[in-house]
């Protein structure tokens, strides 16, 4: 990786979406991903005429990239395979087996994917190793030959998923 400051810098914010995604060459890939945050001061996004719900909903704050949230940039020169899961998805399954660390930008050394990848290829010639960017929008499985390249890159508007 870049160093370990651009990997804690991302790990220490408390959301993430996606914001782009795309293979500017064949078998590389990039990654655009911003911080979110709990936006409290923007007027509380539901609201209900049921008083139980309203009660729940009294402290709910949109979720969302304002100006200042960090804009990161990760950067793979060669992957063995990726898989975009829709988080809804992605959240329903059953993980205990799992092992990784970090929050964000997981670094796993036991996966479900690591096992698929492994029982449909056959094996791979170098090793690898799973990675997981975890979004409020997406789940990103990559499994790679090496880390990421990753950056700091200028804050942006919020913007919707660009796939290229």
């Amino acid at each position: 990786m870049s160093s370990s400051t651009e990997f804690d810098s991302l790990n220490s914010v408390k959301y993430l979406y996606l914001r782009e995604l795309s293979e500017p060459r064949d078998n590389s890939l990039s990654l655009v991903v911003q911080e979110a945050i709990d936006n409290r001061s923007a007027p509380p996004s539901v609201r209900s005429e049921i008083p139980e719900f309203a009660e729940i909903l009294q402290d709910a704050w949109p979720i969302e990239s304002v100006e200042g949230c960090k804009t990161f940039e990760l950067s793979w020169k060669r992957y063995a395979a990726y898989l975009v899961t829709e988080e809804l998805i992605g959240a329903r399954g059953t993980y205990d087996d799992e092992i990784y660390t970090a929050r964000l930008l997981r670094v796993y050394t036991k996966s479900h994917f690591l096992d698929y990848l492994a029982r449909d290829t056959g094996g791979q010639v170098e090793p690898i190793q799973n990675l997981k960017l975890v979004c409020l929008n997406h789940l990103i499985d990559v499994d790679c030959y090496a880390a990421p390249d990753i950056r700091l890159i200028a804050s942006a508007s919020a913007s919707p998923l660009q796939i290229h």
